[in-house]
């Protein structure tokens, strides 16, 4: 029995299979609440310059200690997240045999997977994804989203493409205003410079489902790391279960419903030069409720370079990372590391020893 019909098999099980336990030193307990800040975008989006200095100054805040906040007044329809978990419930609910369909290949990003047994063997995390792709075509009769659905899942999932389509425009739309606002928080002198590092890359897009679990001290629903992506957004359900790694210890994350989660990843702290912090989180699991987020990550066109804007290396005098394109840190991730809490120390290490500089 392979690790997706362990996962979907045992989770009412009295004991877990050991592939998915996880060693002590990961699993210590969080007892604190983040005070993380909760940033109101209202006036930002509508062009307030003080609301927009207000913003920003608590970002940069947050961002220095530990990449984390949250935003409210994002301008995303409640609605629209609702029907995105429901049209989520009902993937997660086909037969093992319908998921195991649209199963993750190896080497690709795209599809089902149940606790990444696709790449890994062991601390594996106790959730089931459905990740796909989202970028921006200015052929409107051709829907990336929607088009994706319909041909892994079939027509009968052509509206859940549509909801998915309309969601992941409005999250990208939200994450390029916010690498203005990071922009400004960090003195960017042009506020619109890392738009079109991100204007026509393709982002991530992921479901995640975190079943009940039986012995939920024993088991991650996902391990400790530091998304290799720019900036993230997330939506979590009421259940909790988001940790983050502030001084020394994990701190839980409340839930807030009429917010976004948002945090730095990173190939956004390579743009700041090692400013922001990437965030380092994990997710726990309980016994009675299952819990589930919705996930968007902003990444930069493949062949784009990463590199901080000149002020910020003028001012800071020196570069503390090599120039690199993202298709460079994604072939890290996915063919040579499993993405931790120095990930970006380790494929700086791997590219400097294995790839001519830009």
């Amino acid at each position: 029995m392979d690790s997706c019909q362990l996962l979907c098999e045992f989770q009412v099980q009295p004991h877990v299979p050991k592939n998915f336990i996880w060693p002590k030193e990961y699993l210590e307990d969080a007892h604190e609440e983040l005070q993380a800040p909760i940033v109101d975008l209202d006036g930002f989006l509508k062009g307030n310059n003080e609301a927009t200095k207000n913003a920003s100054k608590l970002i940069n805040e947050a961002c220095l200690n530990h990449g984390f906040f949250q935003v409210i007044n994002h301008g995303i329809d409640m609605n629209l997240i609702a029907k995105a978990y429901d049209e989520m419930d009902t993937i997660f609910k086909l037969s093992l045999d319908r998921k195991m369909s649209v199963y993750k290949e190896h080497g690709s990003m795209w599809g089902y997977s149940g606790g990444h047994a696709h790449r890994f063997s062991s601390k594996l995390p106790w959730k089931e994804t459905f990740s796909f792709p989202y970028y921006h075509v200015n052929n409107a009769l051709k829907p990336v989203v929607t088009n994706y659905f319909k041909s892994t899942l079939g027509d009968d999932f052509e509206q859940a493409g549509v909801t998915f389509e309309k969601y992941c425009k409005a999250m990208k739309e939200l994450a390029m205003k916010l690498t203005e606002l990071l922009a400004i928080s960090l003195g960017v002198n042009d506020p619109l410079h890392y738009r079109e590092l991100f204007e026509e890359g393709c982002s991530i897009m992921r479901c995640n489902n975190y079943p009940c679990c039986q012995q939920p001290s024993l088991v991650l629903g996902t391990g400790p790391h530091c998304d290799p992506t720019s900036i993230t957004l997330l939506h979590q359900d009421q259940v909790g279960g988001l940790q983050v790694f502030v001084d020394n210890k994990w701190h839980t994350v409340r839930p807030l419903p009429n917010a976004l989660v948002v945090n730095i990843g990173d190939t956004f702290m390579a743009l700041s030069n090692g400013r922001y912090k990437s965030c380092l989180h994990r997710a726990v699991v309980n016994k009675h409720k299952e819990r589930r987020s919705l996930a968007f990550f902003l990444c930069p066109k493949d062949d784009k370079v990463v590199r901080p804007p000149k002020d910020i290396i003028s001012s800071d005098g020196t570069k503390h990372y090599p120039d690199f394109t993202w298709s460079d840190l994604l072939e890290f991730t996915q063919n040579h590391y499993r993405a931790d809490e120095s990930t970006l120390s380790n494929f700086t290490n791997w590219l400097l020893c294995s790839k001519p500089q830009i």
